[in-house]
């Protein structure tokens, strides 16, 4: 049995991942933790989930590895640079694992691994992420990702910057540039999480997009990270890819 901890745990993630760990068969709940309550509570899980936000998601994983404590993090603002101090802090520890993942649908995963794929054979390579208004951060973090990968397919393949002949512009009208490839953020009550990635080439376009329509649609990523990160060596692991191969 997993004894499981959950901070941000009154959230609506925290609470679906609260009621989701409480279900399974295999794992338990045994800290529920929201702002305001004390850490220590985790000192009785063998693994922290995460789902808070940008603000503090820092603070909570320096405690985690300070304490030991297996993490898998849900929430969102992971760039290279907080990437870079996770990594540090884990690598001194020792014996801690922490699992970053940008999103937990598998389907989204896909969508990623497909664009890195694809990104090779086309000139042009932009990003289109479609968030809920309440989401504090941009891009997301999916976007941020799928972008490096598709960055680094590009590289691989001896592809430079895709084409762009812009020289005047509204400010932000061609989105943020990640590891040069476009990135466009859209902020919209109704919506969930959703993104899109539009491939260009020689008389042809290919997109790729996926739709979250239920946050639901998470937590079979957020089980699959419980269960199998204490398997995974000591350090730091980006992205649920690692566990689909396995």
């Amino acid at each position: 049995m997993i004894k499981v901890g959950v901070l941000g745990a009154k959230g609506r993630m925290g609470q679906l991942v609260c009621a989701t760990v409480s279900d399974a068969s295999d794992t338990e709940l045994v800290a529920q933790v929201d702002a305001g309550d004390s850490l220590d509570a985790l000192l009785a899980a063998d693994l922290v989930v995460d789902f808070t936000y940008v603000g503090v998601v820092m603070d909570n994983l320096r405690w985690c590895v300070e304490h030991g404590r297996n993490a898998v993090v849900g929430t969102s603002g992971f760039g290279d640079a907080r990437l870079a101090e996770v990594r540090e802090w884990v690598e001194k520890a020792g014996s801690v694992r922490v699992m970053v993942v940008p999103n937990f649908s598998i389907g989204a995963v896909l969508m990623m691994r497909f664009a890195a794929q694809a990104a090779r054979f086309f000139e042009s390579a932009e990003v289109i992420e479609l968030h809920h208004a309440n989401k504090m951060d941009a891009p997301s973090g999916t976007a941020l990702r799928t972008a490096a990968l598709i960055s680094a397919a590009r590289a691989d393949a001896g592809l430079g910057a895709p084409p762009d002949a812009t020289t005047q512009e509204v400010a932000g009208a061609r989105g943020a540039s990640v590891d040069d490839v476009r990135v466009h953020s859209v902020r919209l009550a109704g919506l969930v999480a959703h993104q899109e990635v539009l491939l260009g080439g020689h008389g042809e376009t290919l997109t790729i997009r996926h739709d979250s329509l239920d946050r639901a649609s998470f937590m079979p990523g957020v089980l699959l990270a419980v269960r199998q990160v204490a398997g995974l060596g000591a350090g730091l692991t980006v992205g649920l890819d690692t566990l689909l191969d396995t």
